[in-house]
């Protein structure tokens, strides 16, 4: 096995929920085809709501999903959290569950921006308005937003690192670079990184409003239309190992992680700057020791929001410099909504299929330039074009900044 001072992380798996599509086939099918799931929620009340769309993921069912007991009886996002966790152990070919020897080798850093909020809030309506004596016993169990990665490990017998990462929208690229690093330094063979959200509810939505940053109407980044974000709910998880380790058992490596970043902005809880964005991006290309001209796609955060897309563009155009105005970039947050938390993980796996068949996924709804978005936003059709190296960005609230960077398998 490697040592910590040559290790080098691979990805084996990866696993998508999504209001577009669950599995990698069928979501990326539906970013080529330009797909938009957000459309009028139906899994809440909406009824004295301003805002009434969502991404929601569709005729939802966990028993149709094949999943065991344990996820049957847990809160929707650890649901999610079970199944793209499953496909992404199914991909990688990992036997599963793992022997104590191995099991131990193993991590599930598994992040929610909020855990299971479906599940208090019901709670709440049961003992507020409802007026019920008590609520469903596993309520706590079902709440806490580190239930998701328990119940992964229970499932595969990881008993390494187990815990939720949480830091809003950069949750999912925190808990990668999490499992990243801990690979690097020896911590750890192997193991599932991501996360899941499933916040879509009635009090979620008022929140959310009250902020004045959904648009009712879609989420349109870049765009001189835009008017605000659209939640949406899902998983996105992904299988990394140590490159000597999938080599010595014959995986299928679909790509390295070549870099990471994370900074914090130590500035304003909503309004983004521009130097903890660019900073993380420099530190991943540093990582990667990659020049930015060597990055040949860039997954935005991209919400929608207009401070958010101008902060970005600036932040590309300080990184990149000459080279911002000849890289596409494009936010597919325009097709499957912002599932906070879970909004990197979901953007990783269109990062990894981007390289695997060479094809720059679109911003749909794209009409005229916002202010100061001037770069290449691959409006409306992804086009084919060669990917090698791909930079992932997420930017949450609190000024909390994660990048990643993805390169080509070793040969």
């Amino acid at each position: 096995m490697s040592t910590q001072n040559t290790r080098r992380v691979v990805v084996t798996g990866m696993g998508v929920v999504s209001s577009i599509g669950i599995g990698e086939q069928e979501f990326w099918s539906s970013i080529k085809q330009g797909k938009c799931g957000i459309e009028q929620a139906k899994t809440y009340d909406i009824e004295d709501l301003q805002i009434k769309i969502a991404g929601e993921v569709k005729d939802f069912d966990p028993k149709e999903q094949g999943l065991s007991k344990q996820f049957l009886m847990a809160d929707r996002y650890s649901q999610f959290a079970g199944i793209a966790a499953r496909q992404a152990v199914e991909q990688s070919g990992m036997e599963m569950p793992l022997s104590p020897e191995k099991g131990i080798r193993a991590a599930a850093i598994i992040g929610s921006g909020v855990g299971g909020i479906g599940t208090l809030e019901s709670s709440y309506h049961a003992l507020f308005e409802l007026k019920k004596r008590a609520t469903h016993p596993l309520t706590l169990i079902k709440t806490i937003a580190s239930s998701g990665p328990a119940h992964v490990s229970i499932e595969y017998g990881i008993t390494g690192p187990c815990f939720g990462v949480v830091s809003a929208c950069s949750t999912a690229t925190h808990s990668i670079g999490l499992v990243f690093n801990m690979i690097k330094q020896g911590v750890i063979d192997f193991g599932l990184g991501g996360a899941s959200e499933a916040s879509l509810a009635w009090g979620t939505t008022r929140a959310w409003q009250g902020m004045r940053v959904l648009s009712p109407d879609g989420l349109f980044p870049f765009s001189n239309k835009r008017n605000g974000t659209v939640l949406a709910e899902g998983a996105g998880i992904l299988m990394l190992e140590d490159y000597e380790h999938a080599v010595e058992r014959g995986a299928n490596i679909l790509a390295e992680i070549k870099g990471f970043g994370m900074t914090a902005d130590a500035a304003d809880m909503v309004n983004p700057s521009i130097d903890g964005t660019a900073g993380a991006m420099e530190m991943a290309l540093k990582e990667a020791d990659l020049p930015p001209a060597d990055i040949d796609y860039i997954n935005a955060h991209g919400t929608a929001t207009m401070v958010n897309d101008i902060n970005e563009t600036r932040s590309i155009k300080r990184v990149f410099g000459n080279s911002a105005k000849d890289t596409p970039v494009s936010s597919t947050k325009s097709m499957h909504g912002h599932a906070l938390g879970a909004g990197g993980g979901i953007e990783a796996v269109v990062c990894l299929k981007a390289m695997e068949e060479n094809f720059v996924p679109a911003t749909i709804g794209f009409e005229e330039p916002g202010d100061e978005c001037d770069l290449d936003y691959v409006p409306n059709q992804g086009r084919e074009a060669e990917v090698n190296h791909v930079m992932s960005n997420s930017f949450a609230f609190g000024g909390l900044n994660a990048v990643l960077i993805f390169g080509p398998a070793p040969a």
